[in-house]
C-alpha cells in the first residue's frame, strides 16, 4: 500500500510543479518580462520543483537523510541518467553555447561549497542562507548573458489567450498538489524504508531522486529529440545548481540538517566525480554517444553500491 501512496503521490508532486511552471510563465509573459529572463529562471528552477517540495517536506518533518540525500541523489541522476539519455538520443548533438566556458564554474561551484558546508556535519541556517546567496549570484549571471534567450521554448506558450479567471485558479491548484503530493511522498517512502528494513538515505537517493528527475529527463530528452540541444544541457546544469542551492537552502532554512558525512562519502564523492565529468565533457566537447555511455557506467556504479549497502 506504501509503494502505491508513493507512485500516486510522486504523480501528483509533478503534475502540481507542471501546472505551476506553466501559469507562471503566462502571467511573466502578461507582464511583458523578457523572454529569456523567463527561460533563465523557470525553467531551470521549475524542474527542480518536485525537489525542492520533497526536501522541504522531510526537513519539516525531521527527515534530513531524505532531504539531503534527495539532492544528492537528484545530481546524480540528472548527470549519469538525464545527460546520458540526450547523448544516446539526439542524433546531432553541435550546442551553440560554449558550456565549458560559461557554465562550467556554475556546475563545480555549489559542490565546492556543499562539501565544505557539511565537513562539521550539519548544515545550518546560516549556510542556507549563503547556498540562497550563490543562486542569486547565478540568475544574475543568467540574467545578464544574453545568449541564454530560449525564445524558440516559449512560443506555443506566448501564443496561449491569458485570463486571470482560468489562471489563478490552476496556480492555487498547482500549490495544493505539489504540497500534497511532496507530503505524502515523503512519508509513503519513508514508511517503504521501514517495512523493508532500510535506511532512508538509501529511499530517498535513489526512490525519491528517480521520481522528482522525471520533469528533468521530459523536458531534456523532448529538447533533444527537437534538436534543441543547448535547452537540453542547460537545463541539467541549471537545474543541478538549482538543487543543491535553492532545494537544499530551503530545506536547511527550515530546519538545521545534520549529516553524516564520512557515512555518505560515496555518494558525495559520486555527485563530484559526475560533475567533474560534465566540465570534461564540455570542456572537450565530447558530446558523443560514447560519453553517453561513460556517463552510464558511473550511474552503474552508484546503483550497485547502494544496492549492496542496503
Amino acid at each position: 500500500m506504501s509503494f502505491l501512496i508513493f507512485v500516486i503521490a510522486m504523480g501528483v508532486l509533478i503534475w502540481g510543479a507542471d501546472l505551476l511552471i506553466h501559469q507562471s510563465e503566462k502571467i511573466a509573459l502578461r507582464f511583458d518580462i523578457p523572454e529569456f529572463i523567463i527561460g533563465a529562471t523557470l525553467i531551470a528552477l521549475g524542474t527542480s520543483l518536485p525537489e525542492m517540495a520533497a526536501s522541504v517536506a522531510a526537513s519539516i518533518g525531521d527527515k534530513p537523510d531524505i532531504a539531503i540525500s534527495n539532492v544528492i541523489g537528484s545530481n546524480i541522476l540528472n548527470i549519469t541518467l538525464v545527460l546520458a539519455a540526450v547523448f544516446l538520443i539526439a542524433r546531432r548533438i553541435t550546442p551553440d553555447r560554449d558550456f565549458f566556458a560559461k557554465d562550467s564554474t556554475w556546475a563545480l561551484m555549489p559542490v565546492f561549497v556543499f562539501v565544505l558546508m557539511i565537513m562539521d556535519n550539519m548544515i545550518s541556517r546560516f549556510d542556507a542562507a549563503l547556498l540562497l546567496l550563490l543562486m542569486g549570484a547565478y540568475l544574475l549571471f543568467l540574467l545578464q548573458d544574453a545568449k541564454n534567450i530560449p525564445e524558440e521554448d516559449l512560443e506555443d506558450i506566448a501564443k496561449e489567450p491569458f485570463s486571470w479567471v482560468s489562471t489563478v485558479p490552476m496556480l492555487f491548484i498547482g500549490f495544493f498538489l505539489v504540497i500534497v503530493g511532496a507530503h505524502f511522498t515523503v512519508e509513503s517512502a519513508s514508511d517503504i524504508a521501514k517495512s523493508l528494513g532500510i535506511s532512508e538515505w538509501v529511499i530517498g537517493i535513489v526512490l525519491i531522486s528517480l521520481g522528482t528527475s522525471l520533469p528533468e529527463l521530459v523536458v531534456s530528452i523532448s529538447a533533444a529529440l527537437k534538436g534543441k540541444v543547448d535547452m537540453a544541457i542547460g537545463n541539467i546544469i541549471g537545474s543541478n545548481m538549482a538543487n543543491t542551492t535553492v532545494v537544499l537552502g530551503s530545506a536547511a532554512l527550515v530546519k538545521p540538517m545534520p549529516i553524516e558525512s564520512l557515512t555518505y562519502l560515496f555518494d558525495i564523492a559520486t555527485m563530484g566525480v559526475a560533475t567533474l565529468l560534465l566540465v570534461f565533457l564540455t570542456a572537450n566537447k565530447l558530446y558523443t554517444k560514447s560519453a553517453g555511455i561513460s556517463l552510464v557506467i558511473i550511474l552503474g556504479l552508484f546503483l550497485e553500491h547502494t544496492i549492496q549497502s542496503i
